[in-house]
Parts: structure tokens; sequence; C-alpha cells
């Protein structure tokens, strides 16, 4: 049995002028696959040599075979570039002859031609390779790091309380609660975060893009000399200052931000007044 969208180990039947056909196993020649000369990817064989080819569908339809390597196969997630789009879905490169369909249901955002997001890949009823950003099932829990490691991951979505759903190593399942990020951040975007948290009921990932917070409450502190500086040695925000403000300006909370001013005015570096901070010169 022939598995579309995945490697199969086949023998070359016979040799054409634009090609090699590869026995499809049905004891009919009329179901053998070619595997066209540009797809040899620099291989040279002969009747009977086993090979290990990549089966799909061409831009007419038919069957066909590649010994090049997609850059995912069916059952597998990747980060993958949108190249066209259409009323029906949008295109992505796998890197064949022909392009992956994303049907419009299969669209759990918008995605933009020239964007990558993180795709699953399957063959659909027609047995034609398509790709979906409902990746959710797909991911797993249980990953293998710990509380304090850095990793990499994928937005793929939003939970309804503004959540961002994460694909730690685009593999395991993650989440940065709202409360933990200051800038927007939009589906297919890759993030550098911090593991603050494993959830004992499945092991899921809590994550925050903040540094610990040592560093978080150094790296705030210069943020706000620096701001001083930049602004003639005052500015209008204080301890007093609206949550929303200090979101707005230094993508900090307000709890943060005022840790920070207080070991600034520790220091004497800073004082403030009713009508904002000063740098102390």
């Amino acid at each position: 049995m022939i598995n579309i969208g995945k490697f199969n180990k086949m023998k070359v039947a016979r040799e054409v002028d634009f090609g090699l056909f590869l026995d499809a196993g049905t004891g009919n020649m009329s179901d053998d696959i070619l595997l066209p000369n540009g797809n040899l990817n620099g291989m040279e064989l002969n009747e009977q040599d086993e090979v290990n080819a990549f089966i799909y569908r061409d831009s007419k339809d038919r069957l066909v075979a590649t010994l090049r390597a997609p850059l995912a196969q069916v059952g597998e997630m990747a980060y993958l570039k949108v190249v066209g789009e259409a009323d029906f879905g949008s295109f992505i490169d796998i890197g064949l002859e022909r392009d992956v369909l994303v049907p419009k249901k299969e669209e759990n955002y918008m995605i933009t031609v020239g964007a990558s997001y993180l795709f699953y890949i399957y063959v659909d009823k027609t047995d034609r390779l398509a790709a979906t950003t409902f990746i959710d099932r797909y991911l797993e829990d249980e990953a293998p790091y710990s509380i304090g490691d850095e990793v990499s991951a994928t937005v793929y979505g939003f939970q309804t309380n503004g959540s961002i759903m994460v694909a730690v190593d685009d593999k395991y399942r993650g989440v940065v609660l709202k409360n933990e990020y200051f800038e927007r951040v939009v589906p297919g975007e890759k993030l550098n975060l911090r593991v603050k948290k494993i959830y004992d009921e499945d092991g899921k990932l809590g994550l925050t893009p903040r540094k610990s917070p040592k560093e978080e409450r150094t790296q705030l502190q210069d943020d706000i000399l620096d701001y001083l500086k930049e602004h003639n040695g005052f500015m209008e925000y204080n301890d007093k200052s609206s949550p929303e403000d200090i979101k707005a300006v230094f993508h900090e909370s307000k709890n943060y931000f005022k840790n920070a001013l207080g070991g600034l005015m520790k220091k004497q570096l800073i004082k403030q007044d009713e009508t904002g901070t000063y740098l102390i010169k």
C-alpha cells in the first residue's frame, strides 16, 4: 500500500525517457508511479534498485515520486511560508513542485502571504496533501524542560481570556498568561521565553517572556534611567501612575515599575513628587 505524503520503499520497475516508474506493488503496471528525471536528486538508478521515495500528487493530480526531502511529511508539524491565496484557502511551500493547500475552514486565524506559521500536514478526502493551523490537538505535553529553562516557541492562537497559546520547539504545548506580556504578538511569531511553571494536571508549560525577577528589575531600572536622560531628566510617571500608562511606555506591570523606582531611590539616583520623577544629577 502506498502512503501518500510519506516516504515509501519501492523498486524501480522500468525506465523511460522522462524518468523511472516505481512498482506500486499492485501487480498492475498502470498503477506504477513515475519518478521524473528532475526528481532523482542526483541519484543514478537501474531496474530492480530499491529507493525511498516520497509520494504526492503533481499539478495534474497524478501520483508522482521524488527523492528530494520535503519540508514536512504527513503527520508532522512544520513552520512553513504562505506563498499564495485564493477564495477557498491559502497555499504553503513544502519544498515540492506543487504547493500545499490550507483550506479556508482550516485557517484558525487570518494568514498572510509572505508570512510563516506552524502547520500540521495531512491527507484530505481526495488523497491530496493539505495543511491546517488547528494544531493544538497534535502538540505534546510533559516536555523535557525544567523551571528556569530558556526556550523558543511559536504563537499559534489565543485563549478566550487573552493568554497566548504557543508551541515550544514547535512540538510541546505551552501558555503565556495575559499578565505576563505587554506587547502585541501575532500567530506565527517566534518568541524567546522562560519556563515559569509546569502545570501538575497535564505537564503543560507555563511560560514568560520575562527574565528572572532580579534581571528584570535591573533591566527596568536601566530603562527608567535611559528614559529620564532622553527627556531632560524628568518624566511625568511615578508610583501613582496608572498601570495602563506604565504598560504603554515601559511594557511592564505597575508592580514591577514601583519596585524599580524604589530601588533607584534607595541608590539616590532619582526622586519623585506628585508631578513625576526626576533624575538626580
